[in-house]
């Protein structure tokens, strides 16, 4: 029989806690917006709202080629926003040069975001999105800076800046 130290199983026990509660703090964020016209859009509305790039990844979930966004040098005091439905996602203060190609944000307005598991590679992956028009923005990682350790990498097609 294995014997777990009492404080790894605390431990373990607050952990699976934390992930258990992660999907239902994203439906909760999604419920808050189900009422949007934004969400009663056909793919055709969105295929003529949006650029064809930023209409692939919003809604097809696709991803932009690494270091073309003009978002990855943008430094200015402001806000990212979805550039579907200009739901504020993230503040310029959050964004860190992450090496990736991406902007990338150690922190988000997270009642602004939704979550869901993403199988489109081998290893699982946290995708989110848009809480309210529900459009794929990025992906989230643990290997970003402190103080929280993430990193949202987010596609910089898929938002616009809108300065302070």
């Amino acid at each position: 029989m294995i014997q777990l130290p009492r404080r790894s199983f605390l431990f373990a026990g607050a952990a699976l806690g934390l992930v258990a509660a992660a999907p239902a703090f994203a439906a909760d964020s999604e419920a808050a917006f189900a009422g949007s016209p934004i969400r009663r859009l056909t793919d055709a509305d969105w295929k003529k709202k949006l650029p064809p790039a930023s209409y692939n990844v919003l809604r097809h979930e696709s991803t932009e080629t690494p270091f073309t966004s003009p978002l990855l040098n943008e430094h200015r005091k402001g806000t990212f926003i979805c550039l579907g439905c200009d739901l504020p996602l993230f503040k310029s203060d959050w964004k860190f040069d992450s090496g990736t190609g991406w902007p990338s944000f150690f922190t988000a307005i997270e009642h602004n975001l939704g979550h869901k598991r993403d199988f489109q590679l081998i290893e699982e992956r946290d995708e989110y999105h848009c809480a309210r028009c529900l459009g794929h923005q990025g992906h989230l990682f643990h290997d970003g800076p402190k103080p929280t350790g993430l990193r949202y990498c987010n596609n910089g097609v898929a938002f616009k800046f809108v300065p302070a």
